[in-house]
């Protein structure tokens, strides 16, 4: 998908209590160890991923935003995490030293395999649990690691 970006599907977002600083190291760590597939795990097998952990690093501007895409059978995909200061709409000192991670998701499902997988993951709601448990998760290892 170089330079292609699908369309946009939906936004998520968490305020994290750390520094960017702090929820950029959670976000890495987390983006290249367990949010990746693991080669052997049979849904990217049934799947057909590519690159077979599930995403690849794209984009990544230190603080602010890491881009991860990837492909499988039914779709192709660009998950996108932006990070700011605090609570969107909010003073500095209403979250000061807090960041907001958005995770945004921008999908394609062509064909009617495609059209069949976007109601089972993304019109099921499955999509939106597990984006927000990525969300949760760099919390948690902002938590840890704070």
């Amino acid at each position: 998908m170089p330079g292609v970006e699908p369309p946009f599907v939906d936004e998520h977002s968490r305020l994290i209590p750390y520094r960017r600083e702090v929820v950029w190291r959670a976000l890495n760590e987390h983006a290249t160890g367990d949010l990746l597939i693991g080669p052997h795990n049979p849904l990217a097998l049934i799947l057909g991923t590519k690159p077979r952990g599930g995403f690849e690093i794209t984009t990544s501007v230190e603080g602010e935003r890491l881009d991860l895409v990837g492909r499988h059978h039914f779709s192709n995909y660009l998950l996108r995490f932006e990070l700011a200061n605090g609570a969107p709409g909010s003073t500095a000192e209403a979250a000061p030293g807090a960041t907001r991670l958005s995770a945004l998701t921008f999908a394609a499902f062509p064909g009617p395999h495609g059209r069949v997988y976007r109601l089972l993951v993304i019109r099921s709601g499955a999509h939106a649990i597990a984006t927000r448990g990525i969300l949760r998760s760099v919390a948690q290892l902002a938590a840890r690691r704070g």
